[in-house]
């Protein structure tokens, strides 16, 4: 056989022979994250809390699993939209993050496991059939924040042990706040305090707190809710000017400048979430997950907002704090 020919043959079988293929990677399954409020409005605490409980389950982002986030920026009305962009991604598990995100993919899916976390009771909601046993396509975490109207009244006579009158300020377009609220009564009865409650969207924010002032309130008790949460500095702003010292119901407030929090620790339970999550996409059921209530509770005290206002913070509340704030 020629040289020429014999290049020939081997080329020609060359060309029959299959190229090598790299070896299949698994694919990756996807959740989706689906908040009502606004990715610019909450601190990174939560979200990385979130990343850390996935990897504590075995589920790096970014390496075995993506998360596609969503945010409403606090208008319900973008929710059914949003959980259908991540329905048709496609996600494999869906974690709401609010009541009102909760409910959105709730009324989209049947059939997709949903991890919420919500401060509203969720048999009430409809969104399961009891804590223990859940049925359906949904679990999650619920602190019911209305259980701690007493402690949070109690830590605010404290601190301002001689407020004769307490307002309480509540989001009417949030069922938390709402929740809160009627818990800060019933707390308010019972300890003979006397309170008002005063209505605020955030476009009336700034007239509440004038209505709290010209009512003779000398303290003020700020109700979560997802609108207030994205206004947090903007409150924290008016109670300084106006000289009211507040509780609120998560450290978040804190963070911003207001001066005191009592609540469940939101980075907990985000993480706790996700742990959820992590345990559905290894084959747990949602319906055989019990919905979990917080067990840490973080109490944080704002020295510096204190010293603004000339208020002395009593002993015995710093020896309680989690935090205290410089």
């Amino acid at each position: 056989m020629k040289r020429r020919e014999f290049l020939a043959l081997i080329g020609g079988t060359a060309a029959a022979w299959p190229l090598a293929v790299p070896a299949q990677q698994p694919p990756v399954s996807v959740i989706g994250l689906l908040s009502i409020r606004s990715a610019d409005d909450i601190s990174s605490a939560p979200v990385d809390a979130f990343r850390q409980g996935l990897i504590e389950t075995g589920y790096v982002p970014g390496q075995n699993v993506a998360v596609e986030y969503r945010w409403a920026a606090n208008q319900r009305e973008r929710l059914p939209a949003l959980v259908t962009e991540l329905l048709r991604h496609p996600v494999v598990v869906i974690a709401a993050f609010g009541t009102a995100a909760a409910q959105a993919a709730k009324a989209a899916s049947t059939t997709i496991p949903i991890v919420f976390l919500t401060a509203d009771d969720p048999v009430k909601l409809g969104l399961v059939a009891s804590l223990n046993r859940p049925g359906g396509n949904l679990t999650g975490v619920s602190f019911v924040s209305a259980m701690l109207g007493a402690k949070r009244l109690e830590l605010l006579r404290t601190l301002v042990p001689k407020a004769n009158l307490i307002a309480v300020l509540v989001d009417p377009n949030s069922a938390e706040s709402q929740n809160q609220s009627r818990g800060a009564q019933e707390a308010a009865r019972a300890l003979g305090q006397q309170v008002i409650f005063v209505n605020a969207t955030p476009s009336e924010i700034e007239g509440a707190f004038i209505t709290v002032v010209q009512r003779g309130a000398s303290a003020l008790l700020v109700s979560g809710s997802p609108s207030f949460g994205s206004q947090r500095h903007r409150i924290a702003a008016l109670c300084a000017q106006h000289s009211l010292p507040a509780l609120f119901s998560t450290r978040e407030y804190s963070s911003a400048g207001g001066l005191m929090s009592y609540g469940a620790s939101i980075s907990d339970a985000y993480r706790q979430t996700a742990i959820y999550v992590g345990r559905i996409l290894k084959g747990g059921r949602s319906s055989d997950l019990p919905v979990l209530q917080p067990t840490k509770f973080e109490l944080v005290v704002n020295l510096a907002t204190a010293k603004a206002l000339g208020l002395e913070v009593p002993d015995r509340l710093l020896a309680l704090a989690d935090e205290v704030i410089e």
